[in-house]
């Protein structure tokens, strides 16, 4: 599903709001920006290449308005100009049109000729020669709770895969994935938030880190009350410029559902969710799904993958499956040693141990993210609990599968 990136401008704040309520509420839009005045405007669509510009009118037809929509077309020619208004008299409809605009979105807005405007701007993005418009793919990886080892994953997740990635570090106040990749920082997601508004091609390369050919880091603030300074808009906005840049997208997020977590999972077009095989991690699994729900997130974006796989643990996939209503598509085998080993060396393990378990379940995974595979999760083979507790009716098989329907 091609993603419409939109920004917005006009003087009428009440109006503007409308505008960008119902692209929110609209799974194949996003508003990257809003523009305060003409000047912005030209420069942020330079900067930004949206798919389209939405310019609110007061009503009145003004040579300014034509005028600004001719020199956005000679700016950003691939970006569709939509003008809008509540009270639109023919002159400002068709002087518009006359000028460039694509289309004219009537307001209050009606629902089916939103729907219209956006199909129509979808069609005019696809007709367009030019390739800007396209986006690169972004890949949440969240863990409802700490120690799940969601961090050592996005590195390795992100080092395993096979086109130009970046990994950025959203765990903004303890963040560490540099120190996983070995690099020692000198910009990050804040830098990057600081000159937002003059970032270009040049700029975005200073401030994010190489690590490989394929692997780039946007490292976290390293100083915890710099994150105060990044707001939710900030990161759709950074979020629209990397993935020009890249294929791929790998964000490391923290354990809360705080607005920072929640603009990077509601931007996110795959959720990875983390979990171990206990009852806490079952059931901080469980919390954030239902969250996911009341978020109304498709759960055709959200991927379930059990770290720390062992086939000594007793718990039955097929009941933890059916509770949670997700198949698992991973399992990361547990092994300490090369773990603990990878961190302290500064290198992913897919890297430093390219035929280890671990490293062949994760470029698997890597590989069905990355639509380059279509094989369905194994689901290991693993003793039932009648086989470790010699009965169905054992205490400790009755105590785990009572805790687990209360999780």
């Amino acid at each position: 599903m091609q993603v419409l990136t939109f920004i917005t401008m006009g003087s009428n704040a009440d109006s503007v709001k409308e505008i960008g309520d119902c692209l929110t509420k609209t799974a194949s839009a996003r508003v990257v920006t809003t523009c305060q005045n003409a000047t912005q405007l030209l420069a942020d669509t330079a900067r930004l290449r949206p798919s389209a510009v939405i310019i609110v009118c007061d009503g009145e037809t003004t040579e300014n308005t034509f005028t600004l929509i001719k020199k956005l077309i000679a700016v950003r020619p691939a970006t569709a100009i939509i003008t809008s208004a509540r009270e639109a008299s023919p002159a400002l409809i068709i002087g518009s049109m006359r000028a460039g605009a694509r289309e004219f979105l009537q307001l209050p807005i009606d629902p089916d000729e939103f729907k219209t405007v956006l199909e129509r701007t979808a069609e005019f993005c696809v007709s367009s020669d030019d390739t800007t418009n396209k986006q690169g793919r972004t890949v949440a990886v969240f863990s409802g709770k700490g120690g799940a080892g969601a961090s050592f994953f996005a590195t390795n997740l992100a080092a395993a895969m096979r086109q130009n990635t970046l990994l950025m570090d959203l765990n903004l106040q303890a963040g560490d994935v540099a120190s996983f990749l070995g690099k020692d920082t000198k910009y990050s997601v804040v830098d990057f938030v600081r000159n937002l508004g003059r970032l270009d091609s040049s700029l975005i390369g200073t401030l994010i880190s190489p690590y490989s050919d394929r692997l780039s880091l946007l490292a976290a603030p390293s100083e915890a009350h710099e994150a105060e300074e990044i707001r939710p808009e900030d990161l759709t906005e950074m979020l629209h410029l990397v993935t020009q840049r890249y294929e791929y997208v790998v964000m490391d997020l923290p354990h809360a559902f705080d607005p920072i977590t929640v603009a990077a999972l509601d931007l996110a077009d795959d959720i990875l969710v983390l979990l171990t095989l206990d009852i806490p991690g079952i059931r901080s699994a469980k919390r954030a799904l239902k969250v996911f729900d009341r978020l109304n997130y498709p759960r055709e974006k959200i991927h379930v993958v059990v770290n720390r796989w062992s086939k000594n643990i007793d718990v039955e996939l097929q009941k933890v499956q059916s509770h949670l209503g997700e198949r698992f598509i991973g399992f990361v085998p547990n092994d300490y040693r090369k773990v603990m080993d990878s961190i302290n060396l500064g290198r992913p393990l897919v890297e430093s141990d390219p035929s280890s378990k671990i490293t062949t379940e994760i470029k698997r995974i890597a590989a069905l993210v990355g639509g380059n595979s279509h094989t369905a999760s194994p689901q290991p083979r693993q003793r039932s609990l009648r086989s470790v507790f010699g009965r169905s009716n054992s205490p400790e098989s009755l105590d785990l599968l009572t805790n687990l329907s209360e999780a």
